[in-house]
């Protein structure tokens, strides 16, 4: 067993420093598809907020670990050598990767996720162009597509359709030729030599939250929101369990593009504790969104 789990670490090591060559930032992963390294900080006291995404230079940052030096990432999986596979990190240059996760449902036909991209494309009249597409264990599919630079486009899960799941800025695809605990993820026939084709703006469209209107606006350490930042601060409110995370930094990313980040920092907090997210957690997010989009906290 310790030979067979040699030789799959040495295979994704293998695949992984592939794709790095094709301008892909990888990380390690465990068979259950998380990142293989965990956080140096989980003995933190939780009175202590955390926002360190690998400034401290120690490796289990999870995605913002990734990189495309091939010495980095052989000092990563050396940190992990009981990982499997790899995971691609999106929303990084050169190709700000998007993927498009169609999923199957336990109990659901194979092309029910295909389809409801399908009727997507009708109704809003785009494609999908020649891209690559991974197949994974589970019977579904994974669409690589690259987004314009400035454009975040945040991770959900069912927000497009029922069973299409989007990973965005923040977020990893499972890189063809990881093994995990349901089996190994694989290139569709036909596509390996592909690169990832653009986004259709149609598409993009519907991947971004409206766009905010940037106003002027100073703003208080009061709570209240700075103009135009409003409605930032109810579409935070307005996250269910497992959005909360995305949609506030959606929202950062979006308050310090247009200029009222710092302003609408308080805003922002109260509204991510009212979902049920610790401060430490939201000041993190708030943190990684900031970096993001080239400002500091």
């Amino acid at each position: 067993m310790a030979t067979t789990d040699r030789q799959a670490t040495t295979l994704a090591l293998a695949h992984a420093l592939s794709a790095a060559e094709r301008g892909l930032a990888v990380i390690p992963l465990a068979r259950t598809k998380l990142p293989a390294l965990r956080s140096p900080h989980r003995h933190a006291p939780a009175r202590e907020p955390v926002t360190c995404h690998g400034e401290c230079g120690r490796f289990g940052h999870g995605v913002h670990d990734a990189s495309t030096d091939p010495a980095r990432i052989r000092a990563l999986f050396a940190a992990a050598p009981w990982a499997t596979g790899y995971g691609i990190a999106c929303g990084l240059p050169p190709h700000h990767l998007i993927g498009i996760d169609l999923d199957r449902r336990p109990g659901e036909p194979e092309t029910g996720s295909s389809t409801a991209l399908r009727e997507l494309a009708l109704r809003h009249l785009f494609t999908i162009p020649p891209t690559v597409v991974v197949l994974t264990p589970g019977g579904g599919r994974h669409l690589w597509l690259t987004g314009p630079p400035g454009h975040v486009v945040p991770n959900s899960a069912g927000r497009l359709a029922p069973g299409i799941d989007v990973r965005g800025a923040g977020g990893y695809l499972v890189g063809p030729g990881s093994r995990t605990r349901h089996g190994t993820y694989t290139t569709a026939p036909g596509t390996s030599h592909l690169p990832p084709a653009p986004c259709p703006p149609a598409l993009l469209r519907l991947l971004l939250p409206p766009p905010v209107r940037r106003t002027g606006g100073g703003g208080s350490g009061s709570g209240e929101p700075v103009a135009g930042g409003r409605g930032l601060v109810q579409f935070v409110l307005a996250a269910q369990e497992g959005q909360r995370n995305t949609r506030l930094f959606w929202a950062a990313c979006r308050a310090y593009e247009n200029g009222i980040g710092p302003a609408l920092l308080t805003p922002l907090l109260q509204a991510a504790r009212t979902t049920g997210l610790t401060d430490r957690e939201a000041r993190a997010t708030i943190a990684s969104a900031a970096r993001m989009t080239g400002h500091h906290t």
